[in-house]
């Protein structure tokens, strides 16, 4: 069992092409469905957040790799 519903892979792509991406995102989600996305990007560091406090989802986790790929899991009121 995974701990998300959806997933967004946004790797490759720079700002501000992941938020846009994730704003079309989120409208297929139901309430309290978890996203989990995948970004290259260093600025979805603070962009993601952004858009949680924003728009009231909750910021669940930030995660990296090794190869320098960015893990979020946000979570729709």
């Amino acid at each position: 069992m995974s701990d998300f519903d959806l997933e967004l892979d946004a790797k490759g792509l720079m700002c501000p092409e992941p938020v846009m991406m994730l704003h079309v995102k989120v409208k297929e989600m139901a309430s309290g469905q978890v996203l989990r996305i995948l970004a290259t990007d260093p600025s979805t560091t603070r962009d993601i957040r952004k858009f949680c406090s924003f728009l009231g989802f909750e910021f669940l986790s930030q995660a990296e790799d090794e190869k320098g790929v960015f893990e979020y899991l946000i979570k729709k009121p």
